[in-house]
C-alpha cells in the first residue's frame, strides 16, 4: 500500500462528512472529496504542518466546494428548494390569474368594469365613481361585491 492510499483511507470519511455537511448532496460530496485528494497530492509541498493534516484537507475541500458553488456548478439544496417553491408559486399565481380572468369575464356590468378599472387600470375609487357619475363609496361597494362574486366563481 502506498502512502497516498494510507492517507486516503485514513482521512476519506472525515473529509467526506465535512463536505457533505456543506453541500448536503452525497454525490457532490463524493466528487468534491475525490477532487480534494487529487488537489492535496498536487500541492503536498505547500503543507507546512501549521495545522493537522485532516484540517488542511478540509480546507482544500471547503475552498474547492465554494469555488464550484461560485461558478454555479453546484447548488445548495436550500437554493434548489427555494427555486422549486418560486416555480410552484408562479404556477399557482398563473393558474389563479387565469381563473380570475375567467370569473371576471362572466361578471355582469358594472362589476366587471369597476373591478377591471381598479385592478388593471389602477384607478382610485374616487376616479371610478366619477367615471360612472356615482360616489366614491358606490365604487368601493361595487368593487367589493365584484371581488365576492369572483371568489365564489373560483371556488
Amino acid at each position: 500500500m502506498t502512502d497516498f492510499e494510507d492517507i486516503y483511507s485514513l482521512y476519506y470519511n472525515d473529509v467526506y462528512k465535512y463536505v457533505l455537511s456543506l453541500c448536503h448532496n452525497p454525490s457532490f460530496a463524493e466528487d468534491i472529496t475525490h477532487d480534494t485528494f487529487i488537489k492535496a497530492i498536487k500541492s503536498i509541498d505547500t503543507y507546512r504542518e501549521q495545522c493537522k493534516f485532516k484540517v488542511w484537507l478540509c480546507q482544500i475541500a471547503k475552498n474547492h466546494y465554494f469555488t464550484l458553488y461560485k461558478k454555479n456548478k453546484l447548488q445548495r439544496p436550500e437554493d434548489i428548494e427555494m427555486e422549486m417553491e418560486n416555480l410552484e408559486n408562479k404556477l399557482v399565481v398563473k393558474e389563479t390569474a387565469l381563473e380570475v380572468h375567467k370569473a371576471l369575464h362572466s361578471l355582469q356590468e358594472p362589476y366587471k368594469e369597476v373591478f377591471s378599472l381598479r385592478i388593471f387600470g389602477e384607478l382610485s375609487f374616487y376616479d371610478i365613481g366619477m367615471l360612472f357619475e356615482k360616489t366614491e363609496n358606490w365604487a368601493r361597494v361595487t368593487f367589493y361585491r365584484a371581488k365576492i362574486k369572483i371568489k365564489e366563481e373560483i371556488k
